[in-house]
């Protein structure tokens, strides 16, 4: 696999080693021992998929300490526009945001670790995103950042996303008081 730095402390785009032969492809999504090369030891207790419509939106979600989450996020079929926002208050890409385009042809991987807020908008439908996540959900510890803020000028290639009524209550980042 290939592992590629973005500006963002800790955040990482992953391209895995895809075998292509006449009855199609393989590939290792995932391999702890590989994975432990290039991060700190991460264990996923939880992995969560989700079935989109075209033009559905999701996010910005996080969980606050002491259930943040590593998150290793990827497109299984069809494709979305990845964002994460930095909301560590001491890193210095605090409250910028990073996209990238992940889809069920590139293979590419997303590491986004602890305090980054996330959220995709599904741009082909039946999209299925898989997220394994070092830590549990945990109601209590959940967090929204309007994935409209024009603070954090997200260009998100949409107009009128499907939203749920939990991410048009977001909070805006100005207001936010983050615990990272």
């Amino acid at each position: 696999m290939k592992v590629i730095d973005t500006l963002f402390d800790g955040l990482k785009v992953i391209e895995p080693q895809v075998f292509i032969d006449n009855r199609g492809a393989f590939m290792e999504s995932y391999n702890l021992d590989a994975v432990n090369k290039y991060f700190a030891e991460t264990i996923f207790h939880q992995d969560n998929q989700s079935v989109s419509k075209k033009g559905v939106l999701r996010g910005l979600h996080f969980q606050n300490p002491p259930f943040a989450q590593v998150k290793l996020v990827r497109v299984v079929k069809g494709a979305v526009l990845d964002v994460v926002v930095d909301i560590r208050k001491q890193s210095a890409t605090f409250g910028k945001h990073f996209k990238i385009e992940l889809t069920a042809q590139n293979n590419k991987m997303l590491w986004i670790p602890e305090g980054f807020a996330h959220g995709f908008v599904a741009l082909e439908e039946d999209t299925i995103f898989l997220y394994k996540c070092s830590s549990v959900y945990n109601k209590a510890s959940e967090g929204c950042i309007a994935y409209n803020d024009p603070n954090l000028g997200i260009d998100w290639g949409i107009q009128n996303p499907i939203v749920s009524e939990k991410d048009l209550m977001g909070k805006q980042f100005t207001s936010w008081e983050g615990l990272f």
